[in-house]
C-alpha cells in the first residue's frame, strides 16, 4: 500500500432527504453501577475508614493477579502511570537503548519510552488485529533493542507465536499494553500474562473502571519490588521484601530505614476508594466482557464486506470499541460515513486508537525526518479511513443492526 492521502477534509455530504433514526449512541457510557457505589458507601460507613493506599489496594492487587493469572500486580493512579513506571523499571534493570513500539497506540506508551531515555523504533500494523506487524518487529531488532512494547489495540490480541518464539530466542523482553483489552486471550491465556510486565487502565468506560486507575502486572519478583518502590518516591520501605529492606538498611547505616530512597521515583499511588470500586467491578468483568464480544461480532458480521473491512481477527478478542475501517481509501465514502454518524447521533473517533498514526503527532515529528509517517501505509490507511464507535454491555443489538444497515446503504 503506497497511497498518499489528502490532509484536507472534503465538504460534508449533503442531506438527501432520507429520514434516518436518531440512535443516541455516545462514545462512552459510565460503567460504575449502583452496586459499586453501594460498596463504596458501605466502606465509608465504617468507623474511621482508611482512605489512602492500604489493605483494600492490597486485596485488589491480589484479586486482579488471580484473575489475570500472574504472581504480582501494582495498583497505580492511571494506565499512563503504569506505562511510566514500567519503562522506569526496565531502565533500572537494563539501562537505556531502543524500544520497538507500534504506530497505532495511545500517546503515553510512546511518551513513557521517551521520558525514560529510550529511543522509540516504530513499526506498521497488521490490519487484521491493528497490532504490530510481526515481520517488521523482527526485522528491526538490533543489539541495542531492550524490549518490544506491544499494544493490544481496542480488544484485539496482537501476539503471534512467531513473535514470542523469536523474542525468547534473542532474549528480548516483551511488554504488553492491555489498557484497552481486559480479558482478551491468546491460546487460552489472558493478554497481559505473557510479557515481563503488562499495563492496564481502569479509566472511565474501559472494560472496568476505578474512576482513575491502572495496574502493572509481572511474574518477576525483582521487578515487582522495584515497581512498588517507584510507585512511592523510590522508598525502600514500600517494598514487600524484608530481605531487601534489610540489605538497604545494612548498606546505608547512616540513614533512617524508614526514609531510604533507592531510586528517583514518583508518587502515583492510588486510594482505598478506587480499590473498593475495582474489587466490586472485577466480580462482573467476565460476564460484561462476553457481551462486548457479542456486540462486536454482530457489528462486523452485518457490515457490507465490499465497503468495509470485515476480516478482523476476532479469536480471543474482547472489544473495547466497534471498529469501522473502509476497505479502500475512498474519501467520498469516508465523508458520507462521518456525515451519517453525526446525523444519527453516533459519537465516534476517526483514526481509531490514540487518534491514528502517532508519527503524525507534534510531540514525535521533530524526532524523525520529515514525512517519516508515510513509511507506514497500513496505519496511514486507518488514520484517514478508520473509526471507532462506542461498545458497552448496555448497547442495544437493534441499534447495532440499524447502524449497519445505514452504513451499508452509503
Amino acid at each position: 500500500m503506497t497511497t498518499m492521502y489528502s490532509k484536507t477534509h472534503v465538504a460534508p455530504f449533503p442531506h438527501t432527504g432520507t429520514s434516518r433514526p436518531s440512535l443516541r449512541w455516545p462514545l462512552m457510557q459510565n460503567n460504575i453501577e449502583r452496586v459499586d457505589l453501594d460498596a463504596l458507601i458501605s466502606y465509608l460507613r465504617q468507623e474511621d475508614p482508611i482512605l489512602t493506599q492500604s489493605k483494600q489496594v492490597e486485596a485488589f492487587e491480589r484479586e486482579w493477579s488471580h484473575w489475570l493469572g500472574v504472581k504480582f500486580s501494582v495498583f497505580v493512579n492511571s494506565g499512563s502511570s503504569a506505562n511510566l513506571l514500567t519503562l522506569a523499571a526496565l531502565r533500572e534493570r537494563m539501562g537505556i537503548g531502543k524500544i520497538i513500539v507500534p504506530t497505532l497506540t495511545w500517546v503515553s506508551d510512546i511518551a513513557s519510552v521517551i521520558q525514560n531515555g529510550f529511543d522509540p523504533v516504530f513499526v506498521d500494523i497488521n490490519p487484521h488485529t491493528l497490532g504490530m506487524d510481526t515481520e517488521q518487529v523482527l526485522a528491526k531488532i538490533t543489539s541495542d533493542t531492550r524490549a518490544v512494547f506491544l499494544t493490544h489495540v481496542l480488544g484485539f490480541n496482537a501476539l503471534t507465536e512467531k513473535l514470542r518464539d523469536v523474542l525468547c530466542q534473542k532474549n528480548i523482553l516483551l511488554i504488553e499494553d492491555v489498557c484497552e483489552s481486559h480479558g482478551t486471550t491468546y491460546r487460552g491465556r489472558k493478554a497481559g500474562s505473557f510479557g515481563v510486565m503488562s499495563n492496564f487502565s481502569f479509566y472511565y468506560a474501559h472494560h472496568m473502571s476505578t474512576i482513575e486507575g491502572g495496574m502493572i502486572c509481572t511474574n518477576d519478583q525483582e521487578l515487582y519490588q522495584v515497581l512498588r518502590m517507584l510507585r512511592s518516591h523510590g522508598m525502600v520501605r514500600e517494598a514487600s521484601s524484608k530481605e531487601l529492606k534489610t540489605q538497604y538498611a545494612q548498606q546505608y547505616p547512616d540513614l533512617n530505614p524508614d526514609f531510604i530512597f533507592s531510586m528517583p521515583g514518583y508518587n502515583v499511588r492510588n486510594t482505598e476508594l478506587n480499590a473498593v470500586l475495582g474489587r466490586s467491578q472485577l466480580k462482573r468483568l467476565d460476564a460484561r466482557n462476553s457481551i462486548r464480544t457479542e456486540n462486536f461480532v454482530t457489528f462486523v458480521e452485518n457490515l457490507d464486506e465490499e465497503k468495509y473491512q470485515t476480516t478482523f481477527s476476532v479469536e480471543g478478542s474482547c472489544n473495547y470499541a466497534l471498529v469501522l475501517v473502509l476497505k479502500q481509501p475512498d474519501e467520498s465514502l469516508r465523508d458520507r460515513v462521518e456525515f451519517v454518524l453525526r446525523e444519527c447521533g453516533v459519537e465516534f473517533r476517526r483514526g481509531t486508537s490514540g487518534g491514528g498514526n502517532q508519527l503524525r503527532q507534534p510531540y514525535i515529528r521533530r524526532r524523525f525526518p520529515e514525512n517519516e509517517f508515510l513509511k507506514f501505509p497500513y496505519v496511514e490507511h486507518v488514520h484517514f479511513f478508520g473509526f471507532y464507535i462506542g461498545n458497552y454491555p448496555e448497547l442495544n443489538k437493534e441499534k447495532i443492526l440499524s447502524l449497519c444497515s445505514i452504513l451499508n446503504e452509503l
